[in-house]
């Protein structure tokens, strides 16, 4: 099947850091990366390139590390090189299967991954590489989410696709709220309206 049969032809997948885990309450749960892997090779043998931004929040969160009385932008860089280890993982996970892979680091660390540099990504992208984008925006102060729909933007991604372990929108976190409401459709003026 080509890429003219599917809806979208590149796309960005954002996974949280915590869906690594597994059922383990910290770290990587290899069975799990190497699942996730088939999942985007399934993908990708569609014709789809892919993009993905994964967090780092099985390894590491900053605004934890924050609220624990460390400095927040040291935290938030912690934070960033736990996406790189996380991405590496998934690098690793890719490439035992077959599909080619390119981690590309916000912040610079040329011997584990590439420089971000837009116009080499994309080519990559048309090579049919998938590419892991790690290290968030590079900058403190800004979510893995962020990153996600930044890196999205300047690739021209047809669509954006979040794997949490929240099952959809909420205007709270269902985790901490029980009366969160679960939104089934949502548009960008409706978020600014709220």
């Amino acid at each position: 099947m080509s890429a003219t049969a599917t809806k979208y032809s590149r796309v960005m997948l954002k996974i949280s850091g915590e869906a690594l885990m597994g059922d383990q309450g910290y770290g990587l749960h290899p069975p799990t990366v190497a699942r996730i892997a088939e999942e985007v090779k399934s993908v990708r043998d569609l014709g789809v390139e892919i993009c993905m931004v994964i967090g780092g929040g099985n390894i590491f969160r900053g605004l934890q590390g924050s609220a624990q009385g460390m400095e927040r932008t040291t935290a938030d860089y912690m934070g960033m090189l736990a996406t790189v280890m996380n991405a590496l993982a998934m690098q690793s996970a890719l490439e035992a299967i077959g599909v080619f892979t390119r981690v590309i680091s916000a912040i610079p660390m040329d011997q584990v991954c590439e420089p971000y540099i837009r116009r080499r990504a994309v080519r990559h992208l048309e090579k049919k590489r998938v590419c892991i984008f790690a290290a968030g925006t590079g900058n403190p102060y800004f979510t893995t989410d962020t990153a996600a729909t930044l890196r999205a933007s300047e690739m021209a991604c047809q669509a954006i696709f979040k794997g949490t372990k929240v099952d959809g929108v909420y205007d709270k976190d269902p985790k901490k709220h029980g009366d969160a409401r679960r939104y089934d459709h949502v548009t960008y003026d409706e978020v600014l309206e709220k």
